[in-house]
Formats: C-alpha cells, sequence, structure tokens
C-alpha cells in the first residue's frame, strides 16, 4: 500500500558455487569433535572387520579363509549360551524397561509444583552421570546377605537372606533394576520435552467437552507421543544385542557367568585376553549385521502398524 515500505528481508539465500558462509563455518567447527570421534571409533574400525575372514596374524601374512570363524561361532555350545543370554538380557533392558521412563514422565508431568517437579527431576537423573563401577559397589553393598538393606528388610518379615549377586535366579533382575534405577529419569527428558510441545489449547478444548483425565491421555497425550515413542523404539532396536558390557562385567562373577556372559563380554574375554582376534571379529561382525537388521525391521514393521518410522 501506498506509505507503507515492504519490511527488507534479513536473510539471503546462499547462490549455488559462492560457498559457505562464516555461520556454516563456525557450525560445522564446533560438529568437528564429534564427526572426528565418530570417524576415528565407528568408521575406521570398520576396515579390521576383514579379520573376521582372515586367521589374523600380528606378524606375517594373514590368509584369507572365508567363513570358517562364522562356522565356529555357530558351532561352539558356549556361544550360543552366550547368544541366548544376551537376547534375554536385552529384551529386558529394552521391551521391559521401554514404557517405564513413558509412564514416568506422564507421573511427572502431572506434579504441580515447581519446587517437587524439579527435586524429583534431580534426584531421578543423578545416577546416570554415575560409573557402573560406582554403581556396581552401591548395589552389592545394597544387596549383601549379610549387611545390605534388603536383606535386612526381609529379615523384619522373618524371610531367610538371599545372595542376590551369586544366585543365578536374581542376578538378571539385579542388572535389570539397576539399569532401570540409573536411566529411568534421564530417558523421561526426551518424552518431558514431547509432552512440553503438546498445544494448551487440545486439553483446554477436551475441558469444553468434558473429557476426563484418563480420556485426555489417551486421546491427546499418548497419539502426540506416538511419533517420539516409534523413533526412540527403533534406535533401541539397533541396541538390542548391545545388552551393556560396563554394567555386566562388573557385576558379573564365577557363580553367576553362564547367566550372565553376554555377546561383549565373550568377545573381550577370547578377544583381548585370549588373542583370538579373528573369532572375536566375527562375532562383533555378527552383532552389528544383526543390529542393521532389527533397525530395518523394526522401521518396516512401525510403518505398517503405525505410519510413523524413522524417515
Amino acid at each position: 500500500m501506498s506509505g507503507i515500505n515492504a519490511p527488507a528481508r534479513t536473510l539471503t539465500a546462499r547462490r549455488p558455487g559462492t560457498g559457505l558462509r562464516k555461520q556454516e563455518w563456525s557450525l560445522l567447527l564446533l560438529l568437528a569433535p564429534a564427526l572426528v570421534y565418530f570417524l576415528v571409533y565407528h568408521i575406521v574400525p570398520l576396515f579390521g572387520m576383514v579379520m573376521a575372514f582372515q586367521d589374523f596374524r600380528i606378524i606375517g601374512k594373514s590368509p584369507f579363509v572365508g567363513l570358517k570363524h562364522f562356522k565356529a561361532l555357530f558351532s561352539s555350545p558356549s556361544f550360543m549360551q552366550v547368544l541366548a543370554n544376551t537376547l534375554i538380557i536385552s529384551f529386558m533392558k529394552i521391551v521391559l524397561f521401554f514404557p517405564l521412563p513413558i509412564a514416568f514422565a506422564l507421573m511427572l508431568n502431572e506434579v504441580r509444583g515447581s519446587f517437587m517437579r524439579k527435586f524429583i527431576q534431580s534426584t531421578t537423573y543423578l545416577p546416570h552421570f554415575l560409573s557402573w563401577v560406582v554403581i556396581a559397589g552401591v548395589w552389592i553393598a545394597f544387596l549383601s546377605p549379610s549387611t545390605g538393606g534388603m536383606n535386612q528388610l526381609r529379615g523384619i518379615f522373618g524371610l531367610p537372606a538371599i545372595d542376590y549377586m551369586t544366585d543365578k535366579g536374581s542376578i538378571r533382575w539385579v542388572l535389570f533394576a539397576s539399569e532401570t534405577w540409573r536411566s529411568l529419569g534421564w530417558d523421561s527428558i526426551i518424552y518431558m520435552a514431547a509432552l512440553a510441545s503438546i498445544s494448551p489449547s487440545l486439553y483446554e478444548s477436551a475441558d469444553l467437552d468434558g473429557a476426563g483425565p484418563l480420556q485426555k491421555m489417551r486421546f491427546i497425550t499418548l497419539p502426540e507421543l506416538t511419533s517420539t515413542m516409534v523413533t526412540v523404539f527403533i534406535l533401541n532396536m539397533g541396541f538390542f544385542l548391545n545388552a551393556g558390557f560396563d554394567q555386566v562385567f562388573n557385576m558379573m562373577n564365577d557363580s553367576v557367568i553362564s547367566v550372565v556372559d553376554i555377546l561383549d563380554t565373550y568377545v573381550y574375554r577370547i578377544g583381548l585376553l585370549n588373542m583370538q582376534y579373528s573369532i572375536s571379529t566375527a562375532a562383533s561382525l555378527f552383532k552389528g549385521v544383526i543390529g542393521l537388521v532389527l533397525i530395518l525391521a523394526a522401521h518396516k514393521g512401525s510403518l505398517k502398524v503405525t505410519g510413523k518410522g524413522m524417515w
């Protein structure tokens, strides 16, 4: 209109061939440490996977042997037991644990007091920053058959003491419980962020229609969280065979090794301790391929069931 000047454009598109702007170079510089990390620890080691198809020798030529080491793995009873342990522990940590951060985030979202919410968040986030060495020490002391708090509580009710750390029937649940204690608050952060992004107008409209808390959760909250839950679940499937080396290594002992020995500890033992580099590399490659297959399968399944996937 006359007398009114159109606002000047503050953003200018970069013409092809003009190179990166200063701001873009700054962002790339900030990203550089992460790129170097993935290059050094995730990309370069891929070239070493060729050892799975060789009789690797530190000195001299390493002859190509094809699938020899994979056949040896799959014909080994110890490897099949390790694989079974890994699947069971991973199922507990990923599938059984998956709904817990969601439920925790939903309950925490209902806490109205700002101080109380921050207090709960801080206390539940803190264990994530502790190393598994510290956490293992805490849980071993807590579950001690003589002085542990759990067995003292059992004693109050006249129940006999149990050495949970050496009991094959309990140790997997100890791994699950300690993982839950460590990760529950931290893993709920992404769901808290998703809850904060839901438009308040949806709840206001539901209030006008007379919807109760459970109805609002069913028809508004959970549908709005679907994409986040799907993304997290698919990403977790890629780590299905990663049952947690640090945790198992620090909590494992000779009494329960048969039920908690997982792929990561198996690779560590035969690779670094026994120096069987080729067969340990074959086990690692098998783990990586299965992780990729699980991600693709979870993505396809999610598209069919919910219509949403990773891409």
